[in-house]
């Protein structure tokens, strides 16, 4: 075989990179709810906040930036945006100041159907069944937490 045909390192073909076929997943499903969720005026990320609180409403934006895998100062923009279009307000409890609680309005509860039907929408568009979708979803979650405790250990010994 020439050297055009076998690389010296074949581990390091893009397409035989996992996180460059997660990176395209990614991609391809945010791309997906970004087309349905335009008419909504909300994008991906905000839609993950949202649905943090539909499951759990009045959190504080400390939990719902660690729901939701951002740090807290990318959180704030997105709040903030969601605060201005009257779907969300965000509230100081008296007895701590430093607390962020964010808090569903009526609008932002009112979303939720026109949400749930979009998600149906890109799940029927995923080509995937109900099985496959949820042994993916597991071993992408497993995937994130072993790379999470990992991280966590390279730091705490460095």
């Amino acid at each position: 075989m020439d050297e055009q045909t076998t690389p010296p390192f074949p581990n390091l073909l893009l397409d035989e990179q996992l996180c460059f076929a997660l990176c395209r997943a990614s991609r391809a499903i945010t791309r997906s709810f970004t087309r349905r969720l335009d008419h909504l005026g909300l994008n991906h990320s905000q839609y993950l906040v949202m649905l943090v609180l539909w499951e759990e409403d009045g959190l504080a934006a400390s939990r719902i930036a660690a729901r939701v895998n951002l740090d807290p100062s990318s959180l704030t923009p997105i709040l903030k945006y969601l605060e201005t279009i009257n779907l969300i307000r965000r509230v100081r409890p008296k007895d701590n100041q430093r607390t962020v609680l964010v808090q569903l309005t009526r609008s932002g509860r009112s979303l939720q159907p026109d949400t749930a039907a979009i998600q149906k929408a890109v799940a029927e568009a995923k080509g995937l069944s109900r099985d496959e979708v949820a042994v993916l979803r597991g071993t992408l979650h497993k995937l994130a937490d072993a790379l999470q405790k990992q991280e966590q250990e390279e730091i705490s010994v460095a």
